[in-house]
């Protein structure tokens, strides 16, 4: 999973990013406002982490230009500030939960995992796909209840499909969301080839034939 943490507390931003970490998250941080409306104006995140207070700016503005461009980033507000009229703001404004500061990670990383759950997988802890089930509670594969011998980036690249089925995805999007936006750095696209062959493989040799290049634009996870 994608996270982007803005948070202008740098000890608070790097715990928490260290801590989502040690769970297989990438994790991204803006340091002010002018950082983080850049890259969630820039890139796509399947979580934010928002602090209303940000220096140079208002978290609630940031949160106003992600709807605005129509992304279904789920967003999670941290603020000191315990006011009730700025916690109405913000899920008025489409945030998905709010929590006061100080808070225990563990239970923000709780508050992230419900939040996912209500968002892409209607409160169940599985996604399904014909014979394709993934817990992502254990984070584990399953085809026809037999599991998948998956590396971390397999799984990660295994449930971006199945949350986006039907979708064509460019090696741009796939790479960004596996690898943050440290991506770009890389010369060529051989590691994306790599692990979407190995996957496509291990999905073949359980019968399931989901993963299908759309020449010159990605790649799409769908039925003949």
């Amino acid at each position: 999973m994608k996270i982007l943490i803005a948070e202008d507390e740098i000890e608070l931003q790097k715990s928490i990013a260290t801590y989502l970490g040690i769970d297989g998250n990438i994790c991204e941080t803006a340091s002010d406002f002018n950082e983080a409306m850049y890259k969630v104006d820039l890139y796509e995140y399947d979580m934010l982490i928002l602090d209303l207070n940000l220096l140079t700016g208002s978290g609630l503005d940031v949160l106003k230009e992600l709807k605005k461009n129509h992304k279904e980033t789920a967003t999670i507000i941290i603020s000191a500030n315990n006011s009730l009229d700025d916690k109405l703001e913000g899920l008025d404004l489409g945030a998905d939960d709010y929590l006061t500061k100080p808070f225990h990670l563990a239970e923000l990383n709780s508050r992230i995992k419900a939040v996912l759950r209500r968002g892409k997988f209607g409160g169940d802890e599985s996604i399904s796909f014909n014979e394709i089930r993934i817990d992502t509670r254990t984070k584990t594969a399953y085809s026809d209840n037999k599991t998948l011998s998956l590396t971390r980036k397999e799984y990660d690249l295994l449930l971006f499909f199945m949350t986006n089925k039907g979708r064509v995805l460019s090696k741009e999007i796939i790479a960004e969301h596996l690898w943050g936006d440290s991506w770009d750095m890389v010369d060529n696209f051989d590691f994306i080839y790599v692990h979407i062959n190995n996957l496509r493989k291990k999905l073949a040799d359980a019968g399931a034939k989901y993963i299908k290049t759309a020449y010159g634009s990605g790649y799409r996870f769908m039925e003949d």
